[in-house]
């Protein structure tokens, strides 16, 4: 059964209870509004945050990653350039021996010839050594995904070496039509052992491209994931703002009403 009371107003702290819950809810809307972002800080959605975080940690690496593969396309751009450039010397020095070989032409100069072919051989030198194409078989590795295992993370690059001696043609001259004719057998193949290191550049260029594209992809759809954990639905917090308003401002007219009906009390009195 009810009763009168001056000591404790229960529904004024009934209402009071229930004020403090709309404004911690409006708190939060407000704050989701301003911020965009569901999840402000620990409270909102702890294992959430957690999820939340770990896609936001591999947007970050894959995004190195696409720029890491980039500037190992970059890389092998150059070495492709300076193999291009070998082929056409290559092609030149075949030309050179071909006249050589030829003993038609008795005015042929062959030491001219020979002096160009030996010039040749070393501007093939010269471009493998600036483009870093002499000496060992060049390998290196480069970091492009967020996986955790070294196998799935990374992408190993390899192509042999090519300068006049990987090519076998550091002992050739064009200065007989016999060592013309050796030159050209020669020539014939080492321009079949540089198409196999274009094709290893080449390969690895491609390589690079489609782990790009994955990276790129895994960005996009990690971001997203993140987005469905970490933003706020605008919409729905705009509903909620209006809901938490309505609720504000009909608390603080029950709990007026509330304390107004405890001052009821003292008419008894009169």
């Amino acid at each position: 059964m009810g009763s009168f009371s001056v000591v404790n107003n229960i529904n004024s702290v009934n209402a009071q209870a229930k004020l403090y819950q709309t404004n911690v809810g409006l708190q939060q809307t407000l704050a989701r509004l301003s911020s965009g972002l569901r999840i402000n800080q620990s409270a909102d959605d702890a294992a959430g945050l957690a999820v939340a975080n770990k896609y936001r940690s591999d947007v970050a690496i894959l995004t190195v990653g696409v720029r890491n593969a980039n500037d190992g396309i970059s890389r092998l751009q150059i070495v492709d350039g300076a193999l291009n450039n070998i082929s056409n010397l290559l092609d030149r020095a075949a030309v050179l021996a071909s006249q050589s070989a030829s003993q038609g032409n008795a005015g042929l100069n062959r030491s001219v010839l020979n002096d160009e072919f030996a010039s040749v051989m070393s501007e093939i030198n010269r471009e493998a050594s600036v483009a870093n194409l002499a000496g060992a078989a060049t390998s290196f590795t480069i970091f492009v995904s967020s996986e955790s295992t070294a196998a799935n993370g990374q992408v190993s690059i390899a192509y042999n070496q090519i300068d006049t001696t990987a090519l076998a043609l550091n002992t050739n001259s064009i200065d007989t039509p016999g060592n013309a004719q050796t030159a050209i057998t020669a020539l014939s193949a080492a321009i079949t052992t540089l198409g196999t290191v274009q094709g290893q550049v080449g390969s690895a260029q491609n390589r690079l491209q489609f782990a790009i594209s994955l990276a790129q992809s895994q960005v996009v759809n990690k971001t997203a994931a993140e987005s469905r954990i970490r933003d706020a639905n605008m919409a729905e917090e705009s509903a909620n703002l209006t809901r938490y308003n309505i609720l504000t401002q009909s608390g603080l007219a029950s709990l007026a009403q509330a304390n107004q009906a405890s001052s009821s009390v003292l008419s008894l009195l009169r």
